[in-house]
């Protein structure tokens, strides 16, 4: 009885100590600081050399196209969201500028600086590249991913476009030659081609890449190509087709632009970066980059915080503000992830995108499964039985995958308004937030829904503190929000942040999410995906 006493007295002194050690909810919040830097773009893509001085670059993400200075890499938006949403880019022989609006399916075109924008054609999903030929200013577009056919598009407005050729493999980042034909990589096939513009007829010239995803021109007989999957930028000769890999770059590459000096400009989209090589010297000059592309969803555990950043999977040292690449798109198997789910020995990535989560093992970071077919899914996390919870936007309902590769599926709840994130709170329910305004308490055993909190300004991501409120993002009202779940009271984390980046057309409200987590003393960290940075709010004593 006596050791039974000690032991028992023990253990009671380690659970007050651990309980005296526990954070107490704070008398306020202190002013949000930076984790991760700022950058500009979210996801940069297409390029257009403009003159001497500057760069045209495209943003699908963002909705708008950028100026950059080629010179100092000083950025800002030159034609703002949603009419700048550009992949592709181009510059015609009287300085006419059309560009591809990839998620609508639209090619815009401005005749000059200062005219109005038009609508040359719509209604054509994935359209991706463009290029005018610099001779009879004739216009070409291709679509690529969700569609596979390459236009020739009226300047004037007056025609439909003209189907060229389909079903080629993927026709990217390609330009008009002198010689009036269309030079390009086709993606999915491992080749680079010319394409004859009146009967379509393809001809490869070589196909010793892996994803190309755009090429050009230098005016002395070559064709500059980069590969996405392997970083590299090569240098076909066209006469021979004799590949040469001129300079080792970062995976994830989208497109080039070669100036009449003969300088070409790379852009990769992970790092929202844009290179500047040149070919006579070798030397390779960064214009400008950042360290997290478009960041989403985020988790935290100890000193790491794992951000799902759309183009990349990434993790940060919350000690230094350090950041590794786990995974970036293009060079592994992920699908454009913008949520993150944590478990002890895995991790989700949720992609809206794709219809897609994905599970990786933490020790390997390898793919154990993969789910698709799932209806744009916001958000994946582990529930304590091992078992995934998703919620579906398209059906406002939570999904539960379970059994081997989580092909097991079962609906726990249905009828929710816009589910967004989810997190399992500390009395083992499900917290979700919707769209409509709302966080929903859902209980795992019966799919029962209890009303948590209202009149919220498009509630996405959401963590429980270590003293049981949450705090929400509310991205259309900018700000951080406590709720008390037991008392319903509230009050401001933070206000004015750079979240809430707006969705284009037919896209869905919440779009890129406000990652919000807590770490074990009480700090929040967000995601902000204005900017491109990741912040942490230190609670006050």
């Amino acid at each position: 009885m006596k050791n039974l006493r000690t032991v028992c007295t023990l253990g009671l002194s380690l659970v007050l100590a651990a309980c005296s050690t526990a954070p107490t909810r704070p008398t306020g919040w202190h002013q949000p600081e930076v984790v991760v830097s700022p950058s500009a773009f979210h996801g940069v893509h297409g390029l257009a050399v403009a003159g001497d001085t500057r760069l045209l670059a495209g943003t699908v993400v963002g909705n708008d196209m950028w100026e950059v200075d080629r010179y100092n890499g000083a950025a800002r938006v030159y034609i703002p969201a949603p009419e700048g949403q550009a992949d592709d880019i181009a510059i015609g022989p009287k300085g006419e500028l059309a560009w591809t609006s990839y998620l609508q399916g639209i090619v815009r075109y401005r005749e000059k600086e200062g005219a109005p924008i038009r609508i040359l054609a719509k209604d054509l999903p994935g359209i991706n590249s463009l290029a005018f030929d610099m001779k009879s200013g004739r216009l070409f577009a291709s679509q690529v991913f969700l569609g596979d056919a390459m236009w020739e598009i009226d300047v004037s407005g007056a025609k439909p476009p003209r189907l060229v050729a389909k079903d080629m493999g993927g026709f990217n980042g390609f330009e008009v030659g002198p010689d009036g034909m269309l030079y390009g990589p086709l993606w999915f096939k491992g080749s680079v081609a010319k394409m004859h513009p009146d009967t379509g007829v393809i001809t490869v010239i070589n196909n010793q890449f892996q994803t190309p995803a755009a090429a050009n021109l230098d005016g002395k007989g070559n064709l500059w190509v980069i590969d996405t999957k392997t970083g590299e930028l090569s240098r076909v000769e066209l006469a021979s087709g004799r590949k040469q890999v001129m300079r080792q770059l970062a995976t994830a590459l989208d497109n080039l632009a070669i100036a009449s000096d003969g300088t070409v400009y790379v852009s990769n989209m992970a790092d929202n970066a844009i290179q500047a090589f040149n070919p006579a010297t070798g030397q390779l000059t960064t214009l400008v980059s950042g360290q997290l592309a478009v960041p989403a969803g985020v988790k935290v555990a100890g000193d790491t915080a794992w951000v799902a950043d759309i183009f990349a999977f990434r993790e940060v040292n919350l000690k230094t503000g350090a950041v590794r690449d786990i995974h970036r798109m293009q060079a592994s198997d992920m699908e454009y992830p913008f949520a993150v789910g944590l478990g002890s020995s895995q991790v989700l990535l949720s992609s809206w995108f794709t219809g897609s989560v994905q599970v990786l093992d933490r020790a390997t970071w390898k793919t154990q499964a993969m789910l698709h077919g799932l209806k744009a899914p916001m958000d994946a996390q582990f529930l304590p039985d091992g078992s995934i919870a998703i919620a579906e936007i398209a059906t406002g309902s939570i999904t539960i995958a379970s059994g081997a590769g989580f092909k097991d599926r079962r609906t726990l709840a249905s009828g929710l308004a816009g589910p967004v994130q989810m997190v399992v709170g500390p009395d083992g329910a499900l917290y979700v937030t919707e769209a409509a305004g709302t966080i929903q308490r859902i209980d795992l055993a019966s799919g029962a829904k209890k009303q948590v909190a209202d009149k919220l300004l498009l509630p996405e991501g959401l963590a429980f503190t270590p003293w049981g409120t949450i705090v929400v993002a509310e991205a259309a009202a900018r700000r951080l929000t406590e709720i008390d779940p037991a008392t319903g009271t509230r009050r401001s984390v933070a206000e004015n942040l750079p979240i809430g980046l707006e969705a284009g057309p037919g896209l869905p409200p919440p779009y890129v999410v406000t990652g919000v987590t807590t770490a074990a003393d009480g700090s929040v960290y967000f995601s902000a995906d204005r900017n491109n940075a990741l912040y942490r709010v230190r609670a006050k004593p």
